[in-house]
């Protein structure tokens, strides 16, 4: 070692600029070395980011609603229209489809159809279950005269929980969509990627459905 080797080594103990086997020069030679992230990485991570701009637009709707709630205009409240029975069957339905549709991403990992599809199939009866009583809550609803420009309350009500009835119906389509893919393709890569996003779209759903139950039913029961 050189004199201007071992006084560049007492200024820098690490020895991060000289050392070639520093710790920090292995961890970016093992980066470098590991190539390019995986196209499924990159395809949860940009889907992600249209799942936080879905999330942004429902919770512009949730505060619209929050405000709203009370300007019923004389008409009815949800107290008044909203059956919790009814509402806690749609919740069932769509915890179990959450449930169903990670059994259909294991069967497509393990490529195996009649995991995959199976339980593809039980996903679309409950979500499409779902969809039936939450259409029929809204035809009884507009039937009573409390249609969405019936008040603000409803107006708002309509608009949040229709937003997310019309992603479940564009998410049954996109399952069965999923089906005819692999039926047609396989298990190729990008199919694979396809139902990585539909699951966290599903996946999404669910949970922005635990918020309405939350939000707009159980609180308009309790107050």
């Amino acid at each position: 070692m050189t004199t201007l080797e071992a006084a560049a080594g007492r200024t820098d103990p690490h020895r991060l600029g000289h050392d070639r086997e520093s710790p920090y020069r292995q961890r970016t030679l093992g980066h470098a070395a590991g190539g390019p992230v995986s196209k499924r990485i990159i395809t949860g991570y940009g889907f992600w980011i249209f799942l936080l701009s879905d999330i942004i637009m429902f919770s512009a709707f949730f505060a619209t609603y929050a405000v709203l709630v009370g300007d019923t205009a004389g008409g009815p409240t949800g107290r008044e229209l909203f059956n919790l029975r009814n509402v806690g069957l749609e919740t069932a339905f769509l915890l179990v489809s959450s449930f169903t549709c990670g059994l259909a991403s294991i069967g497509a990992r393990a490529h195996s159809r009649p995991w995959f599809y199976g339980a593809m199939a039980a996903t679309f009866v409950f979500g499409a279950a779902f969809l039936s009583i939450e259409v029929r809550e809204f035809a009884s609803m507009v039937a009573q005269g409390a249609g969405p420009t019936r008040s603000a309350f409803l107006s708002a009500f309509f608009t949040l929980v229709g937003c997310h009835g019309l992603h479940i119906t564009a998410g049954l389509l996109w399952l069965l969509t999923m089906m005819a893919q692999v039926f047609a393709k396989g298990y190729r890569a990008d199919i694979l990627r396809r139902m990585l996003c539909f699951s966290l779209f599903w996946h999404a759903l669910d949970i922005i459905w635990v918020a309405i139950f939350t939000v707009v039913y159980l609180m308009a029961v309790a107050l």
